[in-house]
């Protein structure tokens, strides 16, 4: 029996942010997907052709690389606007499904795909819907798209930039730091890459994996430029904890790491640590090992950090899996997958960054009486 306590956890759980907030709703098959996005400041003017040009270069169809379902993600705003100006009032806003073949999994709504959430969505609700993978699909991400094209307007006007790039696709790394790349020339290609030798790599090798019908991840790096000192809450709502939490939501993501990451663990302390220098007349560092932030709190350098992919679990070879029945069972999945999401899950770490950001910039507060 369902009860209030019931309802309550499962709101919060679709729900990102505490000052600048997100709450989605929809599955990948329903009539639509959307949001009410709550917090945003008022007197923005709001550009909408940068909202829909943030979601055309997450949404599928745009290359011979990604999934062929072909969905114009058009974005309609029900509330907070007004003359193109947000009202301070919570912001409605809906994507319609366009090009949802449901047919396609009608094979599919009694097994168990391998790494999906067939299993465990079936298991914790006791019914789920098996078009696409409803809420589990990574259709949702597009409502986060929205909200974070908005957080970014409103942090341009603070200065702050933020530059998510694939930095890596199976074997193939781009050995090069953020500050050797233009990082212009990230949507230039249909792997976002911002080397056009390596991207050519890159792109290749998914058409190899494609065609043997085959799936492979990658890694996307994030650079957020112009974040002044004290951006943090410690102890649990380190802005480091708050990007984790927020990135690792995407459904491929299987890790993430600041500054020097997982490498940092195989050197020095003399050799990790970020030495105080003055700089015209400011504190800085002359290394930012630590990716920008220490103690959970930005120290004014770039924040910069890499998170992980997984290989797309929808594949079409034939794999071993087990039934609702318990019956073994051989499958393949046909359909419209992406060979490999990396390339389209640049704009959505970027667009999460930017909600998480913006969230610890409205949260910040006074903590010396010198300034009050």
């Amino acid at each position: 029996m369902i009860n209030e306590i019931d309802i309550f956890v499962f709101i919060m759980s679709s729900t990102l942010g505490k000052i600048f907030t997100l709450t989605t709703f929809g599955e990948s098959h329903g009539i639509a997907i959307g949001g009410v996005l709550d917090g945003c400041p008022s007197g923005l003017d709001l550009d909408l052709d940068y909202v829909q040009k943030m979601l055309d270069r997450r949404k599928p169809g745009v290359s011979n690389i990604t999934s062929e379902r072909k969905e114009s993600d058009k974005v309609e705003f029900l509330s907070g606007l007004f003359e193109g100006k947000t009202l301070g009032t919570p912001i409605g806003f809906i994507i319609k499904n366009k090009d949802a073949k449901s047919k396609d999994y009608s094979a599919l709504k009694d097994v168990f795909r391998p790494s999906h959430a067939d299993y465990t969505y079936d298991a914790k609700y006791g019914v789920r819907d098996y078009r696409g993978g409803g809420r589990s699909s990574a259709r949702e991400t597009a409502n986060w798209v929205v909200a974070g094209a908005i957080a970014s307007q409103i942090l341009l006007k603070k200065g702050i930039s933020i530059y998510s790039y694939v930095s890596s696709i199976g074997s193939i790394d781009l050995e090069h730091n953020y500050s050797e790349l233009d990082l212009n020339n990230i949507y230039t290609n249909p792997v976002r890459c911002p080397s056009e030798k390596v991207s050519k790599s890159m792109v290749d090798l998914i058409k190899d994996y494609k065609l043997k019908g085959d799936t492979l991840g990658g890694c996307i790096s994030t650079v957020v430029q112009g974040v002044s000192v004290g951006l943090g809450e410690p102890v649990f709502d380190k802005v480091n904890a708050s990007i984790s939490r927020a990135i690792m939501s995407i459904n491929a993501c299987r890790g993430i790491e600041f500054g020097s990451g997982f490498l940092s663990s195989q050197s020095k302390g003399s050799v990790q640590n970020d030495v105080f220098i003055s700089q015209n007349n400011n504190i800085s560092t002359k290394t930012n090992h630590s990716g920008g932030i220490q103690g959970g709190i930005s120290n004014g350098n770039d924040i910069f950090f890499r998170s992980a992919f997984k290989p797309v679990s929808s594949i079409s070879l034939e794999q071993e899996t087990i039934t609702k029945d318990n019956k073994e069972a051989v499958m393949s999945i046909s359909g419209r997958h992406d060979p490999c999401v990396v390339p389209r899950a640049v704009p959505i770490v970027e667009s999460l960054t930017a909600m998480v950001i913006l969230d610890h910039f409205l949260l910040n507060k006074t903590t010396k009486i010198s300034d009050l």
